[in-house]
């Protein structure tokens, strides 16, 4: 009996790569436009939508700020972010758990013309799928939350290796759980050297002033470099 001959094809591997092409497009229209697109992930729970709406009332007097909340399903996250006076477009994914270039650009479709100086993609909640696909952002914001425990580096090293910032999240709560701030860094070191730690608490607000700050200036210079080069 002769073997069969079959054809293997790597779908990921495509799959990837139309992303990346969509995401170079992304990019490129950022450019163009001059805007700052930031990817926030998190696992539920984390504090993404606190962490956000704090970020839009410290940044809001600097820069025009849009707002694309990724769900699952619901509007809820989409809602809160209105009442800090800023336009949100929600994004429905269904069973899909993250946001991909294409999905992106179709929610930066949804803007009025010209965009906002800044937009923020709340993706959905999740440390695994959102690190895989590049959406086109000029910064990838993670956060994790004490409660998570200081060890999801090890667990979700994906994340950790291809995000530029990490909030690390509800410090107020610390002392309840067995968390250690050096542990954390020791699991992220080898995965990420350059990342940036921000002890914060959403609720009380410690630490995000720090952290807004130098975000604000970030984007101002990146902002400054895009419409210097476009002009």
């Amino acid at each position: 009996m002769s073997e069969r001959s079959f054809d293997i094809i790597e779908v990921r591997a495509g799959v990837e790569a139309d992303n990346d092409r969509h995401a170079a497009l992304v990019r490129e229209r950022m450019d163009r436009e001059g805007v700052y697109l930031i990817n926030l992930m998190a696992s539920p729970g984390a504090g993404k939508t606190t962490v956000l709406c704090r970020i839009i009332d410290a940044l809001s007097d600097r820069f025009s700020i849009g707002v694309m909340e990724a769900d699952m399903d619901a509007d809820v996250d989409a809602r809160k972010v209105l009442g800090h006076g800023v336009k949100a477009v929600q994004l429905h994914t269904g069973t899909s758990c993250h946001m991909d270039a294409k999905m992106t650009m179709k929610g930066l479709d949804a803007f009025d013309n010209p965009l906002p100086d800044v937009v923020i993609l709340e993706n959905v909640g999740n440390l695994v799928c959102p690190a895989e696909f590049d959406v086109g952002s000029d910064m990838r914001l993670m956060i994790l939350s004490v409660p998570e425990g200081d060890d999801k580096p090890l667990k979700y090293p994906l994340m950790f290796t291809v995000s530029d910032w990490l909030l690390v999240n509800k410090i107020d709560t610390a002392p309840v759980f067995d968390f250690d701030f050096t542990r954390l860094e020791n699991n992220i070191r080898p995965l990420n050297p350059d990342m940036e730690i921000f002890p914060v608490s959403a609720k009380t607000g410690e630490g995000m002033d720090a952290f807004t700050e130098k975000l604000a200036d970030r984007i101002a210079a990146v902002l400054a470099e895009k419409r210097g080069r476009t002009v």
